[in-house]
């Protein structure tokens, strides 16, 4: 079998240059995973460190724009993560129960990025529960009090958990929730003797340009050791791959390729990123890009390689929809919802401003920074559709209302819909234009 390449000569597939860009293209999803992982969970000094395994960080207040540390904030949700490792044994997650009005969701993925589980009112409702998460191995029962099981192809997976928040007077409501959600090893939580801890692991310091060149197969080789066994689907995928060095804990050694076989690999790596290029150009929405491994279909690699170039650990499509537009807050412009047709959300939508390039909140007088159905004073036309407003400057004192004020230059206009309806998901129902109007 032969494919073309980039130059236009055929290779075969099994050429290292071929299997090393499906090889690449294979890990692309799970370096990018590691790169955040290893600042929250392994780097002590990295700001993004959230004391390690095992536990959670909780953010409670608003972002301002002085708050730099995420690109694309949420203040609509605020954030807490957790990474676990489950080689010794099982974990638990423990909810409080909610009031009928408080959304929150815990989506849980894996080293592939999948969204494998989700726990929260959507997926499990509003009451207390206690949820365990076992990694590949385990082959115990669910204990009694346990609500639910959750099965992860691999030992290490983690928790990007939002709380939604109605404004800052909200706060010590949502520090409530939060401090009420609660990572316990199983044995903790059953009150028994803990099994022998799990071998220590030295992480590999992450580095941006190993990661991106043919030293991306040392990251691998690391990674697979915590995925074993292999899915059942990838079995042939991982013989193939093994030509070129590649395996679970198996060492790799760019230092001992001769010069003709590290060309080689260096191309295939090459090729794959060109492929990720074309693909990223092709595509222009989240649907399909964040889910379980059976929710993104055949195409699962280079699914979860769009949802880990354009947002990493976005919501599955349904739990939440993301859309929106870019624009220059020196043109005033608005959208607008016809009567009926607002964004079909079981739970709320809000949009979010955010400056370009570097996707921060954008610092303005009336301290806005989304607007949505949650937000106090909106009005509605006569005629019952909502308008929003999007610019540098005021669209007027009988506006100001509905506006959201934006920078004098390009900015990007997020929209996000929780709990989306089915139109919404299968892209029935559509975002308005931003239509510019002075």
């Amino acid at each position: 079998m032969s494919v073309e390449s980039a130059s236009g000569e055929a290779i075969t597939t099994d050429t290292p240059r071929a299997i090393a860009k499906d090889a690449y293209l294979y890990a692309f999803a799970m370096l990018e995973n590691y790169q955040t992982m290893y600042k929250q969970a392994v780097d002590r000094q990295a700001p993004e460190y959230i004391g390690g395994f095992g536990h959670y960080r909780h953010y409670s207040e608003p972002f301002t724009p002085d708050n730099n540390d995420i690109v694309s904030p949420n203040n609509d949700t605020p954030y807490s993560w957790a990474r676990l490792d489950l080689r010794a044994e099982p974990w638990v997650l423990s909810v409080p129960a909610v009031p009928k009005d408080r959304y929150y969701v815990c989506q849980w993925f894996d080293l592939f990025t999948h969204n494998f589980a989700y726990v929260g009112v959507r997926a499990t409702g509003f009451d207390a529960g206690h949820y365990l998460f076992a990694g590949p191995r385990w082959q115990g029962d669910a204990p009694p009090g346990i609500t639910r099981v959750f099965n992860s192809e691999t030992d290490l997976i983690g928790t990007l958990t939002r709380t939604a928040l109605n404004g800052p007077e909200d706060v010590p409501n949502l520090k409530a929730i939060q401090s009420q959600m609660q990572l316990r090893p199983l044995s903790a939580f059953l009150g028994r003797p803990a099994p022998p801890p799990a071998p220590l692991v030295t992480f590999p310091p992450y580095d941006k340009a190993r990661g991106s060149s043919v030293d991306f197969i040392v990251y691998l080789n690391f990674l697979l050791a915590f995925a074993q066994p292999p899915y059942a689907g990838e079995r042939a995928m991982m013989a193939r791959f093994a030509t070129i060095g590649i395996g679970p804990g198996k060492p790799f050694n760019t230092s001992t390729l001769d010069t003709a076989t590290r060309d080689e690999l260096d191309a295939g790596v090459a090729a794959a990123k060109a492929a990720l290029e074309e693909r990223l150009d092709k595509t222009f929405t989240s649907s399909g890009m964040f889910g379980s491994r059976s929710e993104l279909g055949d195409d699962y690699i280079m699914r979860r390689n769009m949802g880990a170039s354009k947002g990493l650990y976005g919501n599955s499509d349904v739990e939440a929809w993301y859309g929106g537009y870019v624009g220059d807050g020196r043109t005033l412009s608005r959208v607008r919802f016809p009567a009926g047709q607002l964004p079909p959300a079981k739970f709320f939508w809000s949009a979010t401003l955010y400056t370009l390039p570097d996707r921060q909140l954008y610092a303005n007088p009336k301290s806005r920074y989304s607007i949505g159905d949650r937000t106090k004073g909106l009005t509605s036309e006569a005629a019952g559709s909502l308008v929003v407003y999007v610019g540098h400057e005021s669209p007027g004192p009988d506006k100001e209302s509905n506006w959201l004020p934006a920078p004098a230059g390009h900015y990007s206009l997020v929209y996000r819909i929780y709990g989306p309806s089915q139109a919404a998901t299968r892209g029935e129902w559509k975002l308005p234009p931003l239509e510019s109007i002075a």
